[in-house]
């Protein structure tokens, strides 16, 4: 065996350089949260060849001590946390104290800095893990730090860096997303001399807004919901997008818990259970939100880039995450917001204990003539709704039709008069609804518009019935993990309330005896696998409500009015009426528009009209 000896320093540094500089950005990254720990409220940032040849990151902040430098550059030496009191309430952007080590060890590093109160700078030369002595230099108040040549002492990690466009793309999305984190501190970015981004710092709500608009578009603002809503220790706030503004990869999507952006699987799997129901398949939502908790209720050394947290109430952070969410999409209307650029906070919360204010949502306006109605029923019988009312135990009655006059005149209205939606005026291909509102024109897609309506009713009527469960005739033995038996066994009372009776029957089995008769021949082995998977992971599961709402989206697209049908005026505006009155009528069950705005202005660029 070789002897055991101990790692010379710069080996240890350069060991842990591999853990935490993966690329440029990676040192911008611990540049820059350096400086906004010391309290800048000006950041800039200047990069030469995607920052393999230079990095140099400038700030206002509070600056260094002559006689601390060194330290500054030491392994683990900080000034940020002291004992293991500390350590459990973190609330700076860093903490080890081995990212200037780190980096100095792989590149040719200078620190020059200026203290409060001090006359005059020093600087410090670090080669490849050789110190200098500090000697006098110019400089104001706060620090600059050029990091030079990186890993031109690791050829083997140089050579895994990308093109310098790339390099710089990464660096450049950094300081977008910490640009996010801290909205009241200016950042300034530069490559190869070129000014490439200014970020004013934000004083208020509507730079705030500003600023996500840059970052995320210039579409986002108008396309988006406020979020702030608190309860439990927690506090969500932030802007959604709503699911028209869905993308197809989930690069804009920012979350900071206490300012930290992070990573996280609970927070990913709460978002997506929330948009489960209006987002269409393969896409992805956008987001900018910030949690604030305790410090103490959160682990933030658990990766050492700092990329992910753990969560010590990881259940009641998930559920505030997704009820929170889930209301807040719940709310939208189809025509809500129509003509105005930008919307009041969604949810807005302050409760001393868990729970959700029941916020009620605005109810169909009474429109003037026959249009008043707000009940939608367009004659139409389907078996799969006789069946769903049976399962419930209520008596399947066939649909009324409108009471409409087909020959009703259509309301005379001033524009400040008219509904979001407007009125009907025409029925295209026997598809879409024309109508008009004080903006302009509105298209409809009438089946996919009845078919959230439906749906919709079909789950309040779930919601206030009690589903009836179907007796297994040979119970089933169903082979899990011993975490998922535990689960199992811990959340049988939940379960049961879904219909869904389970008992462990050994270290990793549990037998089941019943199931929802709603989803009578599901595949009830995989269906179990699949809830105890959430429930041990997440601690809640949604996974049998999401089966049923499958199922009653089925219906409710069966149930629906379908396209070819050729509908009387009153019909289409008591769908439109419905479409007003209805949650998340935005979109269809599948996360299909179910309508859209044609503005006066566009139809005039359109036809080329005041040109």
């Amino acid at each position: 065996m070789p002897v055991i000896r101990p790692l010379p320093p710069e080996l240890i540094n350069q060991i842990a350089a591999g853990e935490v500089i993966e690329r440029p950005s990676s040192v911008v990254k611990e540049l820059v949260e350096n400086s906004l720990d010391a309290g800048a409220t000006r950041v800039e940032v200047d990069i030469e060849q995607g920052g393999a040849r230079l990095i140099r990151v400038r700030d206002d902040g509070c600056g260094i001590a002559p006689d601390e430098l060194q330290l500054a550059v030491a392994s683990h030496a900080t000034s940020k946390i002291g004992s293991f009191d500390d350590l459990e309430h973190v609330a700076s952007m860093g903490f080890r104290g081995e990212a200037l080590a780190s980096v100095s060890s792989v590149a040719r590093f200078t620190l020059t800095s200026r203290a409060q109160g001090q006359e005059a700078a020093f600087r410090i030369e670090v080669d490849g893990g050789k110190m200098q002595a500090a000697r006098p230099a110019q400089h104001p108040q706060g620090s600059s730090v050029e990091v030079r040549d990186l890993f031109y002492n690791v050829p083997a990690r140089r050579k895994f860096l990308r093109a310098e466009r790339t390099e710089f793309a990464h660096i450049d999305d950094l300081l977008k997303s910490l640009a996010l984190a801290r909205r009241s501190v200016e950042f300034r970015l530069s490559h190869n001399g070129k000014p490439v981004r200014i970020l004013k710092a934000a004083r208020d709500e509507s730079a705030a807004l500003q600023r996500v608009a840059e970052v995320l578009g210039e579409d986002f603002p108008a396309q988006s919901l406020r979020i702030d809503h608190a309860a439990a220790g927690l506090h969500l706030s932030g802007w959604v997008g709503l699911p028209t503004a869905s993308r197809s990869q989930a690069d804009s999507q920012y979350f900071y818990v206490n300012g930290r952006l992070v990573r996280d699987r609970v927070v990913a799997h709460a978002v997506r259970q929330a948009y489960a129901d209006v987002l269409f398949h393969g896409r992805h939502p956008t987001f900018v939100l910030y949690l604030e908790l305790d410090p103490a209720g959160v682990d933030v050394n658990v990766h050492p880039a700092k990329h992910e947290v753990r969560f010590r109430e990881q259940r009641l952070v998930h559920d505030f995450l997704f009820r929170t969410l889930h209301e807040a999409l719940a709310q939208t209307r189809a025509g809500q917001g129509v003509g105005t650029p930008t919307q009041e906070p969604i949810v807005t919360a302050t409760q001393p204990s868990y729970g959700f204010s029941s916020v009620s949502a605005p109810s169909a306006p009474a429109w003037p003539n026959a249009f008043s109605q707000s009940r939608l029923s367009l004659g139409v019988r389907d078996e799969p709704l006789a069946g769903y009312a049976a399962l419930l135990g209520e008596p399947a009655t066939p649909s009324a039709s409108l009471g409409f006059a087909a020959n009703a005149p259509m309301p005379e209205a001033s524009d400040d008069e008219a509904p979001p939606l407007g009125f009907a005026i025409a029925q295209l291909k026997n598809i879409y609804i024309l109508a008009e509102n004080a903006h302009g024109l509105v298209l409809v897609d009438m089946h996919a518009a009845h078919e959230r309506i439906t749906y919709e009713k079909l789950k309040t009527g779930r919601a206030c019935s009690n589903l009836r469960s179907q007796l297994l005739l040979v119970p089933l033995n169903v082979s899990v993990s011993a975490k998922e038996a535990a689960a199992a066994e811990e959340h049988a009372d939940a379960l049961a309330d879904w219909g869904l009776e389970l008992s462990r029957s050994g270290p990793s089995g549990v037998v089941v005896r019943r199931i929802p008769a709603l989803l009578e021949g599901a595949d009830v082995a995989q269906l179990c696998r699949d809830v105890l998977s959430e429930l041990a992971q997440h601690g809640s599961s949604r996974r049998l409500q999401e089966l049923e709402n499958e199922l009653l989206s089925t219906m409710a697209c069966h149930g629906s009015v379908r396209a070819g049908r050729r509908l009387t005026v009153p019909e289409m505006n008591a769908l439109l009426r419905e479409m007003e009155a209805t949650e998340r009528s935005g979109q269809c069950n599948h996360g299909r528009p179910t309508w859209t705005q044609l503005s006066l202005p566009e139809l005039d660029r359109l036809f080329l009209r005041g040109r």
